[in-house]
């Protein structure tokens, strides 16, 4: 799917989120979602040696604090913004189970695109090229 104005400043919130949020070791990643009515919640990680938080699941539960039940984009972003990157398997399975017409932002900072959540495989799974689901691809991407 084509980036939109809205999925751009979509990623421009997460990168904000990062750059200020994200300087230290317990956040290292942030979160931007979008819900069905335009309002866009954030959040990043909580890293402890007991376990921790996903970006997603944070900027998700804020949402769900508000009311929030239909979620419609979501981009999360490291390396102070410098990079979008998928899910863990974890939050890609809440996340479908949650919200399954959820779109993802994803592939690198200068061709990103929009995914369905069916498409999308969690992180780990190949480099930025090879987030989406190999019967997902177009000829045109590879």
């Amino acid at each position: 799917m084509t980036m939109r104005d809205t999925d751009r400043a979509l990623v421009q919130a997460a990168t904000a989120v990062a750059k200020l949020r994200c300087r230290s070791a317990n956040h290292t990643v942030a979160t931007a979602v979008r819900t069905s009515d335009g309002r866009v919640f954030s959040g990043v990680n909580i890293q402890h040696v007991t376990g921790g938080s996903c970006a997603e699941l944070v900027a998700v539960g804020a949402a769900a604090t508000q009311g929030v039940t239909g979620l419609e984009t979501i981009v999360t972003v490291a390396d102070r913004g410098r990079e979008v990157i998928p899910p863990c398997g974890r939050c890609l399975q809440v996340l479908r189970d949650h919200h399954p017409s959820l779109r993802f932002i994803l592939g690198p900072l200068d061709a990103l695109r929009v995914v369905p959540i069916g498409e999308v495989l969690p992180e780990g799974h190949g480099d930025a090229e090879q987030q989406v689901a190999p019967a997902a691809r177009t000829a045109a991407d590879g």
